[in-house]
């Protein structure tokens, strides 16, 4: 939980700092989230302050999130499969205060939040900004991890919601992008002092193929225990 306010808190920061977001414009916001398990989430709503629900449901007109399809939903709880780890139904992940903490900060404005987020990847291999079959399978376990290309899956995501929006007639502007991922690539030394300047070029990436050349990226830290020696400290 202290980790997930870290991220929140940071994530606001810069995006508020960098983003001038106009009361007067009409335009949806859209915010941009990827990474791996801890941006899938493992929050359980019921376990939320009844004030917080509240406040997200008197949001939910003006705020919607895509998960890894193109359909478009109120800010909301997402269904999670009762399992021994997580026996709730009701999942959330960072995408929930994010788009609340925005709305609340802007009272006038609609917005977007497309996530996509795969559990058990790392940027070296399935979310490599250049990625080849050869990388994924030095790090990703598993042939369906290996084939995944997962910036390029985010893209046609991206993509797809936005024709939405044109769709309905709305314009759009991208505001930043939060990322949360690190602990496969802390686990391998070849992964691990390669990842900063594996994340340099994923952020160029998403900024030049959305033309926002100056969006606000934000990374949470993973946890320190994890990987190789050091390789917390190393991927941070």
């Amino acid at each position: 939980m202290k980790k997930f306010k870290f991220i929140l808190f940071l994530f606001l920061s810069i995006l508020f700092s960098c983003t001038s977001v106009s009361q007067e414009k009409k335009e949806v916001q859209v915010v941009l989230l990827a990474g791996q398990s801890n941006m899938a989430g493992a929050g359980n709503y019921d376990d939320l302050d009844e004030s917080i629900k509240r406040r997200i449901e008197k949001v939910s007109n003006r705020v919607f999130i895509s998960q890894s399809n193109s359909l478009q939903k109120p800010l909301s709880w997402y269904k999670n499969k009762p399992s021994k780890k997580y026996q709730f139904t009701k999942r959330f992940g960072p995408e929930l205060m994010i788009g609340l903490t925005l709305a609340e900060k802007y009272p006038k404005k609609e917005f977007l939040l497309i996530k996509y987020a795969k559990g058990g990847t790392a940027l070296y291999g399935a979310w490599n900004p250049n990625w080849t079959l050869e990388k994924a399978k030095e790090v990703e376990k598993g042939v369906k991890k290996q084939s995944w290309n997962l910036v390029q899956q985010h893209f046609d995501l991206i993509h797809k919601n936005l024709e939405i929006l044109k769709e309905k007639g709305k314009s759009y502007k991208i505001i930043g992008m939060t990322w949360m991922q690190g602990e496969n690539d802390a686990v391998l030394d070849k992964a691990a002092n390669s990842y900063a300047d594996n994340l340099e070029i994923l952020i160029k990436k998403y900024r030049t193929a959305f033309k926002v050349k100056k969006m606000p990226f934000v990374f949470g830290q993973i946890n320190s225990r994890y990987g190789i020696k050091n390789g917390a400290k190393i991927v941070i």
